[in-house]
């Protein structure tokens, strides 16, 4: 098999942390918008229909997200509200819908599981669509990344590249793409295999790199430039190189029973992007790179 596909992108340089809206914590808060916002957003009655009844009726709805992945989601100041990107955009889906999104944390690897059981309606958690994640549950395609090798600094492994990880620890989240991407890099290790230790949380998986027991942590681009920028992380943490590995793209997992809440949750993010919402939520964040031109249903087949 053919060795991962790698493209260059521009590491954005002063990228801080910006709290920009207040969204249901983990123990059940409740939404504000960020007061700073200049765009607004107005009930669609067409989408709002759309929506399953028992949605309508309660008014939420409830979606998990592994709160570990600043900025895309994370537990603010004071670690009970999760703020970031995908909550940020969240409230501007529900403004549109009419009902409230309630952001949930949830370990990553039971994120899909959940969707498909009916225990969330969706899952917004930087998950990338791909064609076994789809053969399970639809994914609404809203943003693009590609995974980055994070080391700590001075780097003093002297890792560049994937195939400097091998015989070396390497730390990764459960569940994401970097484990399969893992995988796919042993083969080219021909003596010496890379040792892949899983961890529930990306946070439980830095703390190996940290302290040394691990020389590096692959993350998707956009939690990795964060790392590596955040003045409380950046003295600890760079970037191997400026590569991104396997773009893909982020998907907001819905259950394949539910095709009202697929097409309502597509329309809400269509219409963002169109007049402007889902750009301004990306330049807060500092997540311009990974804007999309269109919305799409399961792209990754």
């Amino acid at each position: 098999m053919r060795p991962p596909t790698a493209r260059r992108l521009r590491v954005a340089a002063g990228l801080v942390l910006a709290v920009a809206v207040t969204v249901t914590a983990a123990c059940g808060g409740p939404t504000a918008s960020d007061p700073g916002a200049s765009h607004t957003t107005q009930l669609d009655r067409r989408l709002h229909d759309l929506l399953p009844k028992p949605v309508r009726d309660r008014g939420v709805l409830r979606v998990g997200t592994d709160a570990s992945y600043a900025p895309m989601s994370s537990f603010g100041p004071g670690g009970l509200t999760i703020v970031g990107m995908e909550p940020d955009l969240g409230v501007q889906i529900g403004d549109l819908l009419g009902v409230r999104l309630q952001f949930v944390n949830v370990d990553f690897a039971q994120l899909r599981e959940k969707v498909v059981r009916g225990e969330l309606d969706l899952a917004i958690s930087a998950m990338t669509d791909t064609p076994e994640r789809a053969r399970s549950a639809d994914f609404v395609d809203y943003f693009r990344a590609g995974t980055s090798i994070v080391v700590q600094r001075g780097n003093p492994a002297g890792i560049t590249a994937l195939g400097d990880l091998c015989g070396k620890v390497v730390a990764v989240e459960s569940g994401t793409t970097q484990v399969d991407l893992l995988a796919r890099t042993q083969r080219n290790c021909v003596s010496r295999r890379i040792v892949v230790r899983t961890y529930p949380t990306n946070s439980d998986a830095l703390v190996q790199l940290r302290t040394g027991r691990a020389v590096a942590v692959l993350n998707d681009y956009p939690p990795a430039v964060f790392l590596v920028n955040d003045p409380r992380t950046r003295s600890q943490y760079q970037l191997a190189s400026d590569l991104q590995y396997e773009p893909g793209l982020y998907g907001v997992a819905v259950a394949k029973s539910q095709p009202g809440l697929r097409a309502a949750v597509q329309g809400a993010l269509e219409q963002l992007l169109r007049k402007g919402g889902y750009t301004e939520v990306l330049d807060r964040w500092h997540v311009q790179e990974g804007a999309v031109r269109q919305i799409t249903i399961n792209s990754s087949r």
